[in-house]
């Protein structure tokens, strides 16, 4: 009863004009930006970041999930009718999407993400419900012990969980934790790793660099390989599954969203890596196999459910702990920290018709990219015809319109260019800049903690392995990374991200 009662409160939140009309604006925004390669949901919730101060906290939130999983819908519109995932999520999904496509078979492949994606979605939220006012209640017993070690094993399943080779992953998380550290020390004002020069003093802003990584890194990156774009036609009336359809995309959809709900609560994880695992496993327990790779319907429907609970559950560890699960969390993180507001366990019984509208708008922001979506993916389609070197100078011009925004400074715009740059070198080298991200973030999270640890514990290093939950959460991130190490595993995870 209590649950139904928080739930009310959130129908009434979420079904407010005001809020109805910017989770619509956020959907469809997601979805542009789905569609478009290059200019993803991380670089688009940074760019509205400053946008978002004039509207009340419960709006703004409503917004930026929108544009985060609506992205995930918007990818894979053009990841079945051109081959070109605009999210890179949805880039196992134009493995099967576009051959149904090529098939004949585009309006199928379309309708079964969106029933998957709506499916998944509706699931996912009902999860959240659920279990999150739980799971904020085992956060109040965090102390900064705690929470120090719960950092430690989000970056272990950071490095575990991230695409290319162990030592990479881990160069990686060193490199973000290093740049979170450029700054003043907050307890003695120390500069560090400033290089003398003042615009560093303050740090070193992570949405620049998610931006320069994700964004202009990418764009770099896909101007290497021009390419040629034919639209395939999907007329609406093609887009009913047939009975085998249906029979063939139940039980991808229930695994994919199992999956999904899953693998979005890890630190590292959320939509990416879930739609990735769901195709793996999807492949493995095909009967025959041999389908896959060649338009199968479970290669479509397993990895746009799982994308979408993914990215759906990654709300909970941010929610409920104030834990950021990925790069895009730590923006909504960061939208969280600007209305004033302190993401943690705190957050339902403090603020509860922030917590239970956005849960509860995610549930109708679904129900309106199912309803808008299919009908708009001529439009959509359409507009990914247009050159690519056309949008590039657009996408160039919005990250640099949201980088100089944060501080006003042309600093930043330099930045914004280094970090590119930066990106385009990982690529080259076949180095994830997730973990990079996650290191930037939770560095110096981490920093703070252990340091009011100690000063509780008086210098007392056994603090973090006297207290159960802490020391629980460290013999999880040493098994993590043991496990992992193991030559079998190690096997094994590197054929998984391979495929």
């Amino acid at each position: 009863m209590e649950t139904l009662n928080a739930l009310l409160l959130g129908f009434d939140q979420a079904i407010l004009p005001t809020n109805l009309f910017w989770c619509l604006i956020g959907t469809l925004l997601g979805t542009l930006v789905g569609v478009l390669p290059g200019l993803g949901p991380a670089a688009t919730m940074a760019i509205l970041l400053p946008f978002t101060i004039g509207l009340e906290p419960v709006t703004s939130l409503i917004m930026m999930a929108g544009i985060y999983y609506g992205a995930q819908y918007g990818g894979s519109t053009t990841a079945i009718l051109l081959n070109l995932p605009g999210e890179a999520s949805s880039v196992v999904t134009a493995i099967d999407g576009y051959k149904m496509a090529r098939n004949g078979r585009a309006g199928v492949a379309l309708s079964t993400a969106a029933i998957g994606s709506f499916f998944a979605g509706t699931v996912a939220t009902l999860l959240l419900a659920l279990f999150a006012p739980s799971l904020a209640e085992i956060g109040l017993l965090f102390g900064p012990a705690e929470y120090f070690s719960l950092m430690i094993l989000g970056l272990v399943a950071s490095v575990v969980l991230s695409r290319g080779s162990l030592p990479k992953a881990l160069a990686m998380v060193f490199i973000g934790i290093l740049v979170g550290l450029v700054g003043q020390d907050v307890q003695t004002a120390v500069p560090r790793f400033t290089l003398g020069l003042e615009e560093m003093s303050g740090g070193i802003n992570f949405v620049v660099v998610a931006m320069g990584l994700f964004g202009i890194g990418e764009l770099i990156k896909d101007l290497e390989t021009p390419e040629s774009r034919t639209a395939i036609n999907a007329p609406f009336f093609s887009m009913i599954p047939s009975r085998e359809d249906w029979r063939r995309m139940v039980a991808p959809i229930l695994r994919g969203t199992g999956i999904g709900s899953v693998l979005g609560l890890l630190p590292g994880g959320g939509a990416l890596l879930a739609a990735f695992a769901a195709y793996a496993i999807e492949k493995r327990v095909a009967n025959p196999p041999e389908g896959f790779g060649g338009g199968a319907i479970e290669g479509v429907a397993a990895p746009e459910s799982a994308n979408n609970a993914g990215a759906q559950t990654s709300f909970v560890p941010l929610l409920t702990l104030g834990l950021p699960a990925n790069a895009v969390m730590a923006l909504m993180f960061g939208a969280l920290i600007m209305q004033g507001i302190a993401p943690g366990p705190t957050l339902i019984s403090e603020h509860p018709d922030v917590f239970w509208g956005v849960i509860v708008s995610m549930w109708v922001g679904n129900v309106m990219l199912l309803v808008l979506n299919l009908p708009l993916i001529g439009v959509w389609t359409r507009l990914l015809t247009m050159p690519f070197h056309y949008l590039f100078p657009a996408i160039v011009v919005f990250c640099s319109i949201g980088a100089f925004s944060l501080g006003n400074s042309v600093f930043d715009l330099w930045l914004l260019g280094a970090f590119g740059v930066a990106g385009y070198i990982f690529a080259k080298l076949d180095c994830d800049p997730a973990p990079l991200v996650m290191g930037l973030i939770l560095g110096p999270m981490m920093e703070e903690n252990f340091r009011r640890a100690m000063f509780l514990a008086r210098g007392n290093p056994s603090v973090f392995v006297d207290r159960p939950i802490s020391a629980g959460l460290i013999v999880l991130a040493v098994l993590a990374i043991t496990v992992v190490a193991l030559p079998k595993i190690k096997a094994v995870r590197e054929e998984a991200f391979q495929e």
